[in-house]
């Protein structure tokens, strides 16, 4: 699984002109579900989401996480993040998980880190969202559970 992770003051997701998810300050994460992929991967991201440490302590200093501080996580599916444009100019989305083992998986991330106490809201899988955020850093991480970098 791969993810992209910012860190943000307040982020909403709209499908229409509904919105489906509201949060303050916390975390959203990207997140693509590659060919292959597990429970084991969905548990792993999860965890790695609730206790990565890049929110600012008291000092203001990248050390505190979700799970410490008391914030919240938005997950949004895309399965755009395993894009390949390495050949051409039209990237190829081979690697992505189909949606029917994506979906589940996704929402494996969301449990495990619920799981971790931390607060989670969601995009909805499979729709075109809307997504507003406003970055707090800015701070973005790439993660991948298949340690590729």
């Amino acid at each position: 699984m791969r993810a992209v992770v910012q860190r943000v003051q307040c982020a909403r997701v709209r499908v229409g002109g509904e919105t489906v998810a509201e949060m303050g300050a916390g975390l959203l994460a990207f997140v693509g579900v590659v060919r292959g992929d597990g429970p084991g991967d969905a548990q792993r991201l999860g965890r790695k989401l609730a206790h990565l440490r890049i929110l600012a302590d008291e000092e203001g200093r990248m050390n505190r996480s979700l799970a410490a501080a008391g914030g919240t996580l938005c997950v949004v599916s895309q399965f755009t993040l395993l894009g390949d444009a390495r050949r051409g100019h039209r990237p190829s989305f081979a690697a992505a998980a189909p949606p029917e083992e994506a979906e589940p998986l996704v929402e494996g991330v969301v449990r495990a880190a619920e799981a971790e106490g931390v607060a989670v809201v969601t995009g909805r899988f499979r729709a075109h969202m809307r997504v507003e955020l406003a970055n707090d850093g800015p701070v973005t991480v790439l993660l991948d559970t298949g340690r590729l970098f």
